[in-house]
């Protein structure tokens, strides 16, 4: 069925970004777009720009190049009033949670609704439990984030960045550090979260399995590119070299091993 307009809850058109005054292009005239209510997940090597992808939807950056909407709404980081209404349908979870440590498990999921609403105590009190409930720790509510897992805490950190249902929820390598069996647990969190709120996922993770397994949509990102996307199927079955490599894991192809350099022989001295 082909997609209307209004099917986009997130659309980036020739999009180019660079560190360092052009001299390291991150992303290169990229165009991508995002369907409400699926689970897409942005896939590519270390240092292909992914979460930098993150951070120019979230308005954390401004490209050099190219334009950003969100729910049709072009995103403007110069205005800050829209750029904070357009926020406000976001949720991002970060890379380690970064819960507030000094903060209990409670306060760190009532945190967003106490600071972007004005809903009585008692009613935050109810939507922190059903929260904590949803990601299985309704009773480490009044533990400190010292006194529970790695795994425990991105479970918290899921239910703080879903705390005021957003309709674009944004994970940066949600699986990171974590044990098989909490990685399991993340993964399917992700996918019944996503469909429980009506909402729409972009993951931006390198683990193959785990992602495969609950995404929609894939788009894989290569030297500033977009090098391939479809969904988990059809990426699986790609003849593409890269897309092959990086499905299976192999440890040379066009990724090299190497970084590019003079032949060894030669930066060493010798004939």
């Amino acid at each position: 069925m082909e997609r209307q307009d209004n099917d986009w809850i997130v659309e980036i058109k020739d999009m180019s970004f660079s560190y360092a005054e052009g001299s390291r292009v991150i992303l290169d005239d990229v165009s991508l777009s995002f369907r409400k209510g699926e689970v897409i997940a942005i896939m590519g090597g270390s240092g292909m720009g992914k979460t930098t992808l993150l951070k120019l939807i979230g308005g954390l950056l401004t490209p050099d190049k190219g334009e950003v909407f969100i729910d049709g709404e072009r995103l403007n980081t110069a205005n800050l009033e829209s750029l904070y209404r357009i926020r406000r349908k976001m949720g991002m979870l970060f890379q380690f949670g970064a819960l507030f440590t000094d903060m209990t498990v409670f306060n760190n999921v009532a945190f967003p609704l106490r600071e972007h609403t004005d809903l009585p105590e008692a009613l935050i009190r109810d939507l922190v439990l059903l929260k904590l409930n949803a990601v299985g720790l309704r009773g480490a509510a009044q533990l400190y984030p010292s006194e529970i897992s790695g795994g425990m805490s991105r479970r918290v950190a899921l239910a703080r960045t879903v705390a005021l249902d957003p309709m674009l929820i944004m994970y940066d390598e949600p699986f990171a550090g974590l044990d098989p069996i909490s990685m399991g647990v993340t993964a399917q969190l992700i996918r019944n979260l996503n469909t429980v709120l009506g909402s729409t996922s972009l993951i931006v993770t390198h683990d193959v399995q785990e992602t495969f397994g609950i995404a929609d949509y894939v788009y894989m990102i290569s030297s500033g590119k977009v090098a391939a996307h479809g969904t988990p199927d059809e990426l699986r079955q790609s003849k593409d070299p890269f897309v092959y490599q990086f499905v299976n894991g192999l440890p040379d192809g066009p990724v090299r091993f190497q970084y590019p350099a003079e032949p060894l022989n030669q930066e060493l001295g010798l004939k």
